[in-house]
């Protein structure tokens, strides 16, 4: 089934990609899925266990700090990080997405917002204590990905922490169907933008069959 459903988000991918248009495909995703979440890659309607995991490793509380989860999809994550006591912003380029996370949590805390990371808002700049980035610059280009990096990086406030899960690729790997994975270099260049990496993991994750992942989490010196 997950093969089936990733072959739908490669066709509507690359479809949109020869158009030259990098990013309409997600919206494309949604709107054909018309409520229907079997449709969707990532949607398991839970939140992620790679991202469930390391919060409760590291025992992170939010006590009411600011947390901005990238491409929230169907919003499991951003609830997972509101139920953690993050005072939660959840945004993704999908009108349909959005929508669809209103509906799903009608009574939510977290702010679900329509926007593009190329295009952030300003008062984004700087003003998260956590972003979470899962899964999203694996599905990228990879010649969008050092921008997004750049953008990512820039929404880290002083002090603050970025938590990045991805799929793996080695650098003499070719890059083959999306999701393209990424290298180990790749997620070092985070570091070129003011953050500082402070855990690293390379791991095997628990679905069927298993998928090696990094998990990398960064901080803004203050």
């Amino acid at each position: 089934m997950n093969e089936m459903r990733r072959a739908t988000a490669r066709e509507l991918a690359y479809k949109h990609l020869a158009a030259g248009d990098a990013l309409g495909w997600f919206e494309a995703l949604y709107a054909q899925a018309d409520g229907d979440s079997s449709i969707i890659p990532w949607a398991d309607l839970t939140p992620n266990p790679n991202l469930v995991d390391w919060l409760d490793a590291t025992r992170v509380r939010g006590k009411g700090d600011k947390a901005l989860k990238i491409g929230c999809g169907l919003g499991d994550d951003a609830e997972e990080l509101a139920s953690r006591g993050f005072d939660t912003t959840a945004f993704d380029i999908s009108q349909t997405a959005i929508s669809w996370c209103l509906r799903r949590h009608p009574d939510s805390p977290v702010t679900y917002l329509v926007a593009d990371l190329f295009d952030a808002p300003a008062e984004w700049r700087s003003g998260f204590s956590l972003v979470v980035e899962s899964y999203t610059l694996q599905v990228l280009p990879p010649d969008l990905r050092r921008k997004a990096i750049h953008c990512i990086a820039g929404l880290v406030a002083s002090g603050g922490m970025l938590l990045v899960i991805t799929r793996v690729r080695e650098p003499a790997d070719t890059e083959e169907k999306m999701p393209w994975q990424l290298t180990r270099e790749e997620l070092a260049s985070f570091c070129d933008y003011g953050l500082r990496e402070v855990s690293f993991e390379d791991y095997f994750d628990k679905e069927d069959p298993p998928v090696r992942r990094f998990r990398a989490a960064f901080r803004r010196e203050v």
